[in-house]
């Protein structure tokens, strides 16, 4: 009697289309993802699952970040991180830390480029996330930093949100103290922001799922 239980459940979950189950959304970012300085559960990563939730879309976010990595710390570990997970969609948010650094801005891209070779090779569907660095680094630095992003994107054909903090970062009510991480008032912003942008890989996912 048992066995012919879960011989039926095993049927019924067979006729399910796969959009029913759960797909899971890795984010491999650094601080600014790894809600520094605020509680884990008022950073963007936990609205943005909560909004996901609300939305009902079937989908499980792992938060891989970590707290001053850079992208060779990242690189490093993203491989054993997505045969882990075996996330449909990966979403890169990092090289604050290289440029807060002053670390090769050509490394920084060769670290993210062989990012991107990792997650499109698992299958994975990319959102690559720029970030911003304080103008006291120099507008020739800032500027260069800044066209990695785009740079990468148009090179490996990915979706990209050109910066995590665009209008946050220079809004002194919200940041933190130290000038460089968004208190929790912005982590709404930054929640609906991300979520905009991934609004065509969800979509995408749907399809090629069902």
């Amino acid at each position: 009697m048992k066995f012919r239980s879960i011989l039926l459940l095993l049927l019924l979950l067979a006729g399910l289309p796969r959009l029913a189950l759960a797909e899971t959304l890795l984010i491999v970012g650094d601080s600014l993802s790894a809600a520094y300085g605020i509680p884990v559960d008022q950073g963007w990563v936990a609205l943005l699952q909560r909004q996901l939730d609300a939305e009902h879309y079937p989908c499980t976010i792992v938060n891989a970040s970590i707290s001053g990595d850079t992208t060779a710390n990242a690189r490093a570990r993203l491989d054993q991180t997505i045969t882990r997970h075996q996330p449909a969609i990966v979403i890169l948010e990092l090289g604050g830390n290289d440029g807060l650094r002053g670390l090769s801005l050509a490394a920084m891209k060769e670290n993210l480029a062989a990012m991107i070779s990792t997650a499109r090779q698992s299958g994975a569907q990319l959102l690559l996330v720029g970030v911003e660095l304080p103008p006291n680094y120099g507008k020739h630095y800032t500027d260069k930093f800044r066209a990695v992003y785009r740079e990468l994107a148009a090179e490996h054909q990915v979706a990209l949100l050109p910066s995590l903090v665009d209008g946050i970062g220079t809004r002194a009510e919200l940041m933190q103290a130290d000038g460089i991480h968004p208190n929790g008032r912005a982590q709404a912003l930054i929640a609906a922001r991300v979520r905009e942008e991934l609004q065509p890989l969800l979509q995408r996912q749907a399809l090629t799922s069902d």
